[in-house]
Protein backbone atom coordinates (compact mmCIF):
# COMPACT_ATOMS: atom_id res chain seq x y z
CA UNK A 1 0.00 0.00 0.00
CA UNK A 2 3.09 2.12 0.75
CA UNK A 3 4.41 1.68 -2.38
CA UNK A 4 0.93 2.09 -4.07
CA UNK A 5 0.95 6.26 -2.37
CA UNK A 6 4.48 6.60 -2.99
CA UNK A 7 3.76 6.41 -6.76
CA UNK A 8 0.83 7.84 -6.87
CA UNK A 9 2.87 10.89 -5.08
CA UNK A 10 5.81 10.69 -7.89
CA UNK A 11 2.82 10.84 -10.71
CA UNK A 12 1.36 14.15 -9.75
CA UNK A 13 4.19 15.77 -8.66
CA UNK A 14 5.24 15.22 -12.31
CA UNK A 15 2.11 16.01 -13.61
CA UNK A 16 2.75 19.63 -11.71
CA UNK A 17 5.69 20.16 -13.29
CA UNK A 18 4.34 19.43 -16.84
CA UNK A 19 1.05 21.44 -16.59
CA UNK A 20 1.65 24.97 -17.66
CA UNK A 21 0.79 28.18 -15.51
CA UNK A 22 -2.69 29.36 -15.86
CA UNK A 23 -1.25 32.40 -17.25
CA UNK A 24 -0.17 30.58 -20.40
CA UNK A 25 -2.99 28.22 -20.81
CA UNK A 26 -5.09 29.52 -23.82
CA UNK A 27 -2.46 31.41 -25.28
CA UNK A 28 -0.61 29.64 -28.74
CA UNK A 29 2.97 31.15 -28.11
CA UNK A 30 6.41 29.95 -28.19
CA UNK A 31 9.65 31.44 -27.52
CA UNK A 32 11.81 31.98 -30.20
CA UNK A 33 15.34 31.01 -31.09
CA UNK A 34 18.45 33.13 -29.70
CA UNK A 35 19.63 34.13 -32.67
CA UNK A 36 16.35 35.42 -33.18
CA UNK A 37 16.02 37.36 -30.03
CA UNK A 38 19.18 38.81 -30.33
CA UNK A 39 18.52 40.24 -33.94
CA UNK A 40 15.33 41.85 -32.65
CA UNK A 41 17.00 42.93 -29.60
CA UNK A 42 19.75 44.67 -31.49
CA UNK A 43 16.80 46.23 -33.89
CA UNK A 44 14.73 47.41 -30.98
CA UNK A 45 17.82 48.66 -29.07
CA UNK A 46 18.92 51.06 -31.73
CA UNK A 47 15.90 52.69 -31.58
CA UNK A 48 16.58 53.35 -27.90
CA UNK A 49 19.92 54.48 -28.28
CA UNK A 50 19.39 56.82 -31.38
CA UNK A 51 17.25 58.84 -28.90
CA UNK A 52 19.26 58.88 -26.23
CA UNK A 53 22.24 59.83 -28.59
CA UNK A 54 19.67 62.72 -29.19
CA UNK A 55 19.49 64.26 -26.16
CA UNK A 56 23.62 64.57 -26.05
CA UNK A 57 25.20 68.50 -26.92
CA UNK A 58 26.84 69.40 -28.80
CA UNK A 59 23.69 69.08 -31.90
CA UNK A 60 24.22 65.69 -33.75
CA UNK A 61 24.49 68.15 -36.99
CA UNK A 62 22.03 66.38 -38.81
CA UNK A 63 22.83 63.14 -37.28
CA UNK A 64 22.45 59.53 -37.83
CA UNK A 65 18.47 58.77 -38.26
CA UNK A 66 17.05 55.16 -38.00
CA UNK A 67 17.68 52.46 -40.53
CA UNK A 68 15.00 51.35 -42.77
CA UNK A 69 16.32 47.45 -42.11
CA UNK A 70 18.99 46.75 -38.36
CA UNK A 71 20.41 42.99 -38.92
CA UNK A 72 17.98 41.66 -41.46
CA UNK A 73 14.99 42.96 -39.44
CA UNK A 74 12.59 46.07 -41.25
CA UNK A 75 11.60 48.68 -39.78
CA UNK A 76 8.15 49.60 -40.62
CA UNK A 77 7.30 53.16 -42.34
CA UNK A 78 5.28 54.05 -39.45
CA UNK A 79 8.24 54.10 -36.73
CA UNK A 80 10.71 55.38 -38.95
CA UNK A 81 8.61 58.39 -39.15
CA UNK A 82 7.51 58.40 -35.60
CA UNK A 83 11.49 58.21 -34.80
CA UNK A 84 12.15 60.93 -36.91
CA UNK A 85 9.74 63.14 -35.45
CA UNK A 86 10.78 62.02 -31.48
CA UNK A 87 14.43 62.37 -32.33
CA UNK A 88 13.70 65.85 -33.44
CA UNK A 89 12.37 66.64 -30.40
CA UNK A 90 14.51 65.31 -28.38
CA UNK A 91 17.21 66.97 -30.42
CA UNK A 92 15.64 70.68 -29.53
CA UNK A 93 14.43 70.04 -25.93
CA UNK A 94 16.07 71.32 -22.55
CA UNK A 95 19.04 68.96 -22.82
CA UNK A 96 19.76 69.14 -18.89
CA UNK A 97 18.18 67.08 -16.19
CA UNK A 98 16.96 70.32 -14.56
CA UNK A 99 15.45 73.35 -15.93
CA UNK A 100 18.70 75.64 -16.37
CA UNK A 101 21.30 72.59 -15.20
CA UNK A 102 23.85 71.38 -16.60
CA UNK A 103 23.62 70.09 -20.09
CA UNK A 104 24.11 66.76 -20.69
CA UNK A 105 27.21 65.50 -22.21
CA UNK A 106 27.15 61.77 -22.39
CA UNK A 107 24.69 58.71 -22.94
CA UNK A 108 25.01 54.79 -23.08
CA UNK A 109 21.93 53.07 -23.76
CA UNK A 110 21.75 48.84 -23.85
CA UNK A 111 18.74 46.87 -23.87
CA UNK A 112 18.49 43.16 -22.11
CA UNK A 113 15.92 40.84 -23.62
CA UNK A 114 13.56 39.32 -21.15
CA UNK A 115 12.09 37.26 -23.45
CA UNK A 116 10.82 36.80 -26.87
CA UNK A 117 7.37 34.81 -27.66
CA UNK A 118 5.82 34.13 -31.06
CA UNK A 119 2.46 33.84 -31.67
CA UNK A 120 1.13 33.59 -34.97
CA UNK A 121 2.78 35.48 -37.56
CA UNK A 122 3.52 38.41 -34.18
CA UNK A 123 6.46 38.61 -32.24
CA UNK A 124 6.94 40.20 -28.58
CA UNK A 125 10.15 41.21 -27.41
CA UNK A 126 10.00 42.48 -23.77
CA UNK A 127 12.95 44.12 -22.81
CA UNK A 128 14.43 46.14 -19.89
CA UNK A 129 16.59 49.32 -21.54
CA UNK A 130 19.26 50.68 -19.37
CA UNK A 131 20.46 54.32 -20.22
CA UNK A 132 22.81 56.72 -18.57
CA UNK A 133 23.27 60.12 -19.38
CA UNK A 134 26.58 62.02 -17.68
CA UNK A 135 26.21 65.87 -17.44
CA UNK A 136 28.69 68.50 -15.60
CA UNK A 137 29.86 65.95 -12.65
CA UNK A 138 27.12 63.95 -12.39
CA UNK A 139 25.11 60.89 -13.49
CA UNK A 140 21.79 59.60 -13.72
CA UNK A 141 20.40 56.39 -14.53
CA UNK A 142 17.41 54.69 -15.37
CA UNK A 143 15.84 51.55 -15.79
CA UNK A 144 12.37 50.91 -18.13
CA UNK A 145 10.61 48.04 -18.94
CA UNK A 146 9.29 48.11 -22.74
CA UNK A 147 8.02 45.85 -25.04
CA UNK A 148 8.22 45.64 -28.74
CA UNK A 149 6.29 44.18 -31.64
CA UNK A 150 7.38 42.61 -34.62
CA UNK A 151 5.29 40.92 -37.59
CA UNK A 152 6.61 37.93 -39.93
CA UNK A 153 5.48 37.75 -43.50
CA UNK A 154 7.48 35.61 -46.31
CA UNK A 155 10.24 35.05 -43.95
CA UNK A 156 11.37 38.79 -43.02
CA UNK A 157 10.67 40.33 -39.80
CA UNK A 158 9.27 43.49 -39.28
CA UNK A 159 9.67 46.25 -36.53
CA UNK A 160 5.60 47.86 -36.19
CA UNK A 161 5.77 49.36 -32.56
CA UNK A 162 6.79 49.55 -29.28
CA UNK A 163 5.65 50.70 -25.65
CA UNK A 164 6.76 51.33 -22.10
CA UNK A 165 5.05 48.61 -19.79
CA UNK A 166 4.69 50.73 -16.63
CA UNK A 167 2.77 53.66 -17.67
CA UNK A 168 4.15 55.57 -14.53
CA UNK A 169 7.51 55.22 -15.86
CA UNK A 170 8.49 58.10 -17.93
CA UNK A 171 11.94 57.22 -19.76
CA UNK A 172 14.21 60.13 -20.54
CA UNK A 173 14.45 59.34 -24.42
CA UNK A 174 10.67 59.43 -25.03
CA UNK A 175 8.75 62.44 -25.75
CA UNK A 176 6.49 63.62 -22.63
CA UNK A 177 2.92 61.94 -23.49
CA UNK A 178 1.64 65.41 -23.88
CA UNK A 179 3.96 65.70 -27.08
CA UNK A 180 2.39 63.09 -28.57
CA UNK A 181 -0.34 63.12 -31.44
CA UNK A 182 -3.30 61.24 -30.69
CA UNK A 183 -3.44 57.20 -30.96
CA UNK A 184 -5.36 55.87 -34.32
CA UNK A 185 -7.62 53.20 -33.02
CA UNK A 186 -7.26 49.90 -34.81
CA UNK A 187 -10.46 50.08 -36.24
CA UNK A 188 -8.95 53.28 -38.37
CA UNK A 189 -6.29 51.60 -40.24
Amino acid sequence: MVRHWTRLGLVLALAVCVVPPSSALGRDTTPVGHETREQLTAAAGTLVRLRSQALVQPARHGGESLPDEIMGVLIAPDVVRAQARTLRELENRNRAPVQGGPAYTGARTRLDAASATRAGDHITLEAVEHTEVRYGTGKMTQSVRRRFEFITRNERITLTGESVVDPEAQPINDLDPADLPPRRSAQGR
